[in-house]
């Protein structure tokens, strides 16, 4: 957020998407079994996640162009929860 004070002097907005719990290599093996059904953690994550799902990268398109766009012109200092309700639902 001091980011976004100090560059908003300058015509330059500051923020942030906070992804949740997105399906990546990285991951996979800790979410999923070998048979593509979902681990102890996963069932956790899903469970916890009102949208009931993993998010995909196409999730982030929007908000990413939105931010970027004419419509988010007054937006700075925020950090936009990308996560299918877990957030909110967890109390994170």
């Amino acid at each position: 957020q001091w980011l976004a004070v100090h560059f908003s002097k300058v015509g330059i907005r500051v923020n942030a998407l906070a992804p949740g719990f997105f399906l990546t290599d990285q991951n996979r093996s800790l979410l999923t079994n070998s048979d593509g059904s979902l681990t102890q953690r996963g069932n956790q994550i899903i469970e916890q996640t009102p949208m009931g799902k993993f998010g995909e990268p196409e999730d982030l398109v929007g908000t990413t162009l939105w931010l970027c766009g004419e419509g988010a012109s007054f937006v700075t200092g925020v950090v936009v929860p990308i996560d299918g309700g877990f957030s909110a639902y967890s109390g994170v």
